[in-house]
């Protein structure tokens, strides 16, 4: 197969003028999803900057870890650095994006082996390696809706869903009741609960998102001696069942209870009181 060199498309005649950097996991976030999110949040990983000072040369060239596939990277944009912050109470970088390849920002899918841990990098040390994967048609958006059965998403990943109230998303699941289960990453317990009533699973779900523990009482408990910031790096959430809204309210009550039962939930091993 012939492969599409990036620089065949994007012609840097310098790359010694550049950066690389190399967007990902910073222990707290996806910039994938923050890229979703918040173009400005996107534009703050990119002008922050430590006492390293590692975008140290005129541009910086920037691809988000595309973390749904290996060694895939979504081109995030380039930036001229046109200041530098020296009070230590203003770190950062003052940037401009450079708009010649705005049409090409979160479209265009990169293949490029992850490098080594670090977010700043040489371009010239790489350019030679990076490939046009993809192009896509629309700016991504965030992860299309998986199917009922393929939920299995961390509350960081759902958070970026609902706060941009992605419409694939919310038309699935504001339709249906149903019954689903969190577990903490952390020691491995589960919690099962259900949405029914005029509620579907959409409202049930953005409620913990807002609040880490969707007022359920151990949960409760937990968020409130650890924090939000807990549930949205432990917290795992999947949809065990789904039910139209016409069910009966009982039956997904029924099927919480049967639920509650094989994961053991409602003992050592999980957070149901009851």
């Amino acid at each position: 197969m012939n492969l599409i060199k990036l620089n065949d498309l994007f012609r840097i005649e310098d790359p010694g003028q550049y950066k690389f950097h190399a967007a990902r996991w910073n222990h707290q976030e996806q910039p994938l999803e923050v890229y979703v999110r918040s173009r400005e949040e996107w534009l703050d990983w990119n002008r922050w900057r430590n006492k390293k000072d590692e975008f140290n040369r005129r541009y910086i060239f920037s691809l988000i870890d595309f973390y749904h596939s290996n060694d895939i990277w979504l081109f995030g944009g380039i930036f001229e650095v046109v200041g530098r912050g020296t009070e230590v109470s203003s770190y950062s970088y003052n940037i401009e994006e450079i708009q010649d390849y705005n049409p090409y920002v979160g479209r265009l899918k990169v293949g490029l082996k992850k490098p080594s841990r670090g977010r700043a990098f040489r371009l010239e040390k790489h350019l030679e390696h990076m490939v046009v994967s993809e192009i896509l048609q629309q700016p991504y958006s965030g992860e299309a809706f998986p199917g009922y059965e393929c939920i299995n998403h961390d509350l960081s990943d759902l958070r970026t869903v609902f706060e941009t109230e992605k419409p694939d998303w919310k038309a699935a699941l504001e339709n249906v009741k149903g019954v689903y289960v969190i577990t903490d990453k952390s020691n491995g317990k589960r919690y099962v609960g259900s949405a029914y009533g005029d509620s579907g699973i959409w409202a049930r779900w953005d409620c913990y998102i807002g609040t880490g523990h969707g007022w359920s009482d151990e949960l409760t408990k937990l968020i409130g001696q650890k924090g939000l910031e807990y549930a949205v790096k432990n917290f795992r959430m999947s949809l065990l069942e789904y039910r139209p809204m016409k069910t009966d309210d009982r039956a997904i009550i029924e099927r919480e209870g049967f639920w509650k039962n094989v994961m053991l939930s409602n003992g050592k091993y999980g957070y149901n009181k009851n």
